[in-house]
């Protein structure tokens, strides 16, 4: 199956996921970066970007 870089940027762009409880939040690089975006549910700081999977 092919992939869609319009595909990939609606799913993985400007998504990240909380390191404490692994909620996915959806927010800028620059936000996340200047720590001005916190988890919803256990209101942590520490975000990571998705993991974009393997390539085949």
């Amino acid at each position: 199956m092919a992939k869609f870089e319009e595909a990939i940027n609606r799913n993985m762009k400007n998504v990240f996921v909380c390191r404490r409880c692994k909620t996915k939040i959806r927010t800028t690089m620059a936000k996340v970066l200047r720590k001005k975006t916190s988890c919803r549910k256990c209101k942590s700081n520490a975000l990571r970007p998705v993991r974009k999977g393997k390539k085949v």
